[in-house]
């Protein structure tokens, strides 16, 4: 009995903690079809024509919300997300290629041709944004095969201040 009464403090221990965290670290999961109908035909539903934008400046509080201080917090946040895997694929003086893949990715571009990825262009070019100091956004997203590619442009002539 003293053995699973310590088992049990340790588990709301651990509880504890986690809550004290901006997202929690262990694995958790949701169904992709419930995330699937809100995202892409209830959204859309309430909000028109207006879907795209809300959800380019809704990824962007997203991001004020969680900072991502790196690359590889950034990958992480997306795998945890449920958003896909992000892979920095060409980096040029004011401007960042991002790849976003994976089988949610494939899910979404494969069963509904008119999914839009602005929450994650608006999540990305906040992040981009904080990190780098400089003012930037998303110029465009883009399908490919089974892939979107995002590409992120920052003005090295507008720093935040």
């Amino acid at each position: 009995m003293e053995q699973r009464e310590k088992q049990e403090l340790d588990s709301l221990e651990e509880v504890e903690k986690e809550e004290e965290r901006p997202f929690v670290t262990r694995e958790e999961t949701i169904p992709l079809f419930g995330y699937e109908l809100l995202r892409d035909i209830v959204l859309p539903d309430i909000l028109g024509k207006e879907t795209d934008n809300i959800s380019y400046w809704a990824g962007k509080n997203i991001a004020r919300v969680y900072p991502q201080p790196s690359l590889a917090d950034l990958q992480t946040f997306f795998i945890r997300a449920g958003w896909g895997t992000l892979t920095l694929k060409k980096e040029q003086r004011s401007s960042l290629e991002f790849e976003l893949s994976g089988p949610s990715v494939e899910r979404r571009l494969h069963n509904k041709e008119t999914c839009s990825f602005q929450l994650e262009a608006g999540f990305l070019a906040e992040q981009i944004q904080a990190q780098k100091g400089y003012t930037a956004e998303a110029e465009q997203w883009k399908k490919h095969r089974n892939k979107v590619v995002l590409s992120i442009v920052y003005d090295r002539r507008d720093i935040l201040v």
